[in-house]
């Protein structure tokens, strides 16, 4: 379902400047230059109310580092004055995993704002107050939630309408069924002595298909067990668990 508007993010950052960075070229730039999607972002320094513009203090109860302060922020994000339709996320190491379905969610929707956290982080009182959504890119700690948040706004615009040339490009990757993606070749045939495996040059569409499912159940599986355990052995619609054929790149 395509939006009535453009989709849109709002992102609340110490440094603008970082954005829209990345997202200006290739595939993501080309979508933000012919209006598919926009991006906003603001100084949350902008919302400071003293001569020395100060966004941080001490954290209470002691302790090394800086914490953003809850006033500061709560008024930065107050004055982005965004819809309560649209998903206020905050992106935190200590917050949910993204998952392909969440992004496939924020995509559907009108887009969301995104707080980017800075020094040892920020006063829980604002992240309770302005009901934010913790949200996390991995098990490791940035200097700051911009890359985070970089990762996140191009994880949603390749799945808009009309950003990647065909609709298919999206429903068979890495996630996409809750299973890592197959291997994929291409040109030449022969590369170092190794064959692109026959089966998909056969010309037999349903036996590719199983091939595929079939690479993509043994990656998960041995890449993956937190996913592959959450994968039904047999679901209604759903080919049974097998083992991935061998090939010449199998070893």
């Amino acid at each position: 379902m395509t939006n009535p508007s453009p989709w849109r993010t709002t992102v609340l950052t110490l440094f603008p400047e970082m954005f829209p960075g990345p997202l200006g070229v290739s595939l993501a730039g080309r979508a933000l230059a012919s209006g598919l999607w926009e991006i906003e972002a603001r100084d949350i320094r902008a919302s400071a109310t003293d001569r020395h513009r100060s966004v941080d203090d001490t954290p209470a109860g002691g302790g090394p580092g800086m914490v953003l302060r809850a006033d500061v922020l709560a008024a930065a994000i107050d004055g982005a004055e965004i819809g309560p339709n649209r998903p206020k996320l905050l992106m935190s190491p200590r917050g949910r995993p993204l998952t392909q379905a969440r992004v496939a969610e924020l995509a559907q929707g009108p887009g969301p704002l995104i707080v980017c956290g800075r020094f040892e982080g920020i006063d829980q009182r604002v992240i309770d107050a302005r009901a934010l959504e913790e949200v996390s890119i991995g098990d490791y700690v940035l200097s700051g939630g911009e890359i985070a948040a970089l990762a996140l706004i191009d994880a949603c615009v390749r799945l808009l309408p009309g950003v990647m040339g065909k609709e298919a490009s999206g429903t068979e990757e890495s996630f996409s069924d809750g299973l890592l993606e197959y291997p994929q070749y291409t040109r030449p045939q022969l590369f170092e002595g190794v064959q692109i495996p026959e089966i998909l040059t056969s010309g037999d569409h349903a036996k590719v298909a199983a091939w595929r499912r079939a690479q993509s159940e043994a990656l998960t599986a041995a890449r993956r067990p937190d996913l592959w355990a959450q994968i039904p052995p047999k679901a209604p619609n759903r080919p049974g668990r097998q083992k991935a054929p061998k090939n010449k790149t199998d070893g």
